[in-house]
């Protein structure tokens, strides 16, 4: 779970580093090829995707709260 700044950042900077992956092997293998690799790969995406979400929310939520 994703609690402070740096963490976050580090998120992003693995999800771009993921996407690239999934980019470069959707480009070098056709469809059919190395499908579950692909579907890891969107299943790690989703995984970050989900834990940036819930800590943006809580910084929302925070942003939101009085002092």
């Amino acid at each position: 779970m994703i609690t402070t700044a740096t963490e976050y950042e580090k998120a992003q900077s693995e999800l771009r580093d993921l996407q690239d992956r999934l980019d470069k092997l959707q480009d070098e293998y056709p469809i059919g090829e190395k499908g579950f690799t692909k579907a890891g790969i969107r299943k790690l995406i989703a995984r970050v995707n989900e834990e940036l979400a819930i800590y943006e929310g809580s910084e929302e939520m925070r942003a939101q709260l009085p002092d």
